[in-house]
């Protein structure tokens, strides 16, 4: 009489273990073909913002107000500090960290444009922010430039080298590379953005250290160049880099679009470039690294004893 209790008690449990698992089993399936089937250019963002509904929430004030004083804040620091390595990466840590949780803190048109091209970000976010960014960059210059002309000092605001010949082919190139470190280091870690505001932060700031670096090194100590970069097209804006003096229309038009082209949309390519590069890597790294791909040395070690 004992007996059949315990069986239809393991049977139960059975029952149930099956029922688990065929509940669990289609779950299972689905995340593991979840990056086959979805596509590398699929839609990241919301599919739903558009014109008409991008601002029937509030969120998107805070965020574009967000952009606009985050923008200001690094226009300040570079036409004060100047693109110092070690002083900026301070300064800007606290700006993104702050910022981050407003609006995702991308600061800089570049990153903007590469997160429209990769389909993070609607186009009309993308617009916006763009806006809010060269809004915010030229509040900052207004800003120095009000306790410059206060002061009755003699001190210029800082101006990009002039392009010709070879001179552009060398900024165009340091901004495209700086471009691309910028935006792969921002895209690989928005993972971060919102768990880890500080990581996030610390990352971006030490790849635009090194991308400073880069240019730096190259301009100075290759070509002689002074001033010769600043990969944020928004703040390139406010360092005068349209020419207003030339023998003629048709050389000041030249000259603009040589200026144009180095500092605005090599840039934007770059940005672009960088955001494909993550997705690809990412993509062909099917979800990351993973410590049991490797069977040596101490994930051996941690493998087997935990």
């Amino acid at each position: 009489m004992a007996n059949p209790k315990p069986k239809k008690a393991l049977k139960k449990s059975s029952s149930k273990m099956e029922a688990q698992s065929a509940t669990t089993a289609p779950a299972i399936q689905t995340a593991s073909a979840e990056p086959k089937t979805k596509g590398f250019f699929a839609r990241k963002c919301d599919e739903n913002e558009n014109v008409i509904t991008i601002f029937k929430s509030p969120k998107i004030w805070g965020a574009l107000l967000g952009e606009l004083i985050g923008t200001m804040l690094i226009m300040v620091f570079l036409l004060t500090i100047g693109v110092q390595p070690l002083y900026l990466i301070f300064a800007t840590v606290g700006v993104y960290v702050a910022i981050v949780g407003l609006s995702g803190a991308n600061l800089n048109p570049l990153i903007t444009v590469g997160m429209m091209a990769t389909r993070r970000m609607s186009a009309i976010r993308g617009v916006l922010y763009i806006l809010a960014q060269v809004l915010g960059a030229w509040i900052g210059l207004i800003v120095v430039n009000a306790f410059r002309l206060g002061s009755g000092t003699a001190h210029e605001l800082p101006m990009m080298s002039e392009l010709e010949g070879e001179t552009f082919w060398v900024v165009a190139l340091i901004e495209l590379v700086g471009a691309i470190i910028i935006a792969f280091a921002f895209a690989r870690s928005l993972r971060y953005a919102k768990k880890s505001p500080l990581t996030f932060a610390l990352t971006v700031t030490s790849a635009m250290t090194l991308a400073i670096i880069f240019g730096l090194i190259v301009s100075q100590n290759y070509f002689g160049l002074e001033s010769a970069f600043i990969m944020n097209p928004a703040a390139a804006l406010m360092y005068q880099i349209l020419p207003t003096t030339a023998n003629g229309i048709g050389e000041l038009a030249g000259l603009a679009g040589l200026a144009l082209t180095a500092y605005i949309i090599f840039p934007m390519i770059g940005g672009v470039i960088g955001f494909y590069l993550s997705d690809l890597a990412g993509h062909l790294s099917m979800g990351g690294y993973e410590c049991d791909d490797y069977n040596y040395g101490d994930c051996e070690y941690h493998h087997h004893h935990h």
